[in-house]
């Protein structure tokens, strides 16, 4: 398998980012704190996006904050989630219904299956299997992927899987944007 489909892939999903939240130019999140989060149970624990965001992480994983200002959380080594801030945009949430209709027209260049739906007003989570189109009509290796945006008060989160997940991986991903939240003020 070439690079070439985890290439695209990546700049469709970037793509999405800034279209999903109806902008054109990047907001940077600032780096999480070093200290990485209260434990949010025996198997997961927080790491804080900013002062007063959590975002829960299954047992093992590690986060950073990426040149590009993203949030990227996975296993060591492989980072499998990128969470952008849209600050001061959570009107702009993205039905599900929007989400699967900009996912078609992003990834044209991929068979895209729909695997699961879900939302409401604060969160819209797709999850897909995707495989690249090729040159001679065949399709190359499925992969699956998660896309998704969490309102959090004014705020906006936008959620999505990266090249090289696998499905556990998408699945602790999904959990992981669903359950972004606010902190307590003091914790």
């Amino acid at each position: 398998m070439t690079r070439l489909p985890h290439k695209a892939l990546l700049a469709a999903v970037l793509a999405f980012a800034a279209l999903a939240a109806g902008c054109s130019k990047k907001k940077e999140a600032p780096a999480p704190s070093s200290g990485s989060g209260a434990s949010v149970g025996t198997s997961e624990r927080s790491a804080p996006l900013r002062a007063g965001v959590k975002v829960p992480l299954p047992q093992g994983w590690s986060a950073l904050v990426a040149a590009d200002g993203s949030f990227q959380a996975g296993p060591p080594g492989q980072p499998v989630l990128r969470v952008d801030l849209r600050r001061g945009e959570g009107e702009k949430m993205p039905s599900v219904a929007a989400l699967a209709s900009s996912i078609r027209q992003q990834f044209s260049g991929f068979q895209v299956s729909l695997d699961q739906e879900e939302g409401d007003e604060q969160v819209a989570l797709v999850r897909i299997t995707l495989a690249p189109k090729q040159e001679d009509g065949g399709l190359g290796p499925e992969g699956p992927a998660m896309l998704g945006a969490r309102r959090v008060g004014d705020d906006l989160f936008l959620c999505a899987t990266l090249p090289g997940a696998n499905a556990e991986d998408v699945r602790l991903a999904t959990e992981a944007c669903r359950d972004i939240q606010l902190q307590p003020p003091g914790k």
